[in-house]
């Protein structure tokens, strides 16, 4: 049940908000749930954001790095920002299309 009459629900893949946030430079989980959080608005839990990290991964859009005081950070890869360039590019896309369609007259 959504909370509020004009929520239509989750509709941010976490792929695609994990990448947006790797965008800025590399994070551990943690740091990746709080940087969505903040931008998107969308709380991962950890379950979802690892399952993701690791599809991530085996594609190759994403990296591990050395573990640092327990915290394994993960940098987006060359190819990882070619897929986000093409998933921003459809959803700006769509964002057009909708707002068009909304305007008056």
């Amino acid at each position: 049940m959504y909370k509020k009459k004009d929520d239509l629900g989750r509709l941010s893949d976490p792929s695609l908000l994990i990448l947006a946030s790797l965008a800025s430079g590399p994070k551990h989980g943690y740091a990746i749930m709080e940087d969505v959080l903040q931008f998107s608005g969308t709380k991962l839990e950890p379950g979802t954001l690892y399952a993701a990290l690791a599809r991530l991964e085996r594609r190759g859009w994403i990296e591990a790095l050395e573990a640092s005081d327990r915290r394994r950070p993960y940098r987006i890869t060359g190819v990882g920002e070619v897929a986000l360039r093409a998933q921003l590019k459809t959803l700006h896309q769509v964002v057009s299309v909708g707002q068009q369609r909304l305007a008056p007259g």
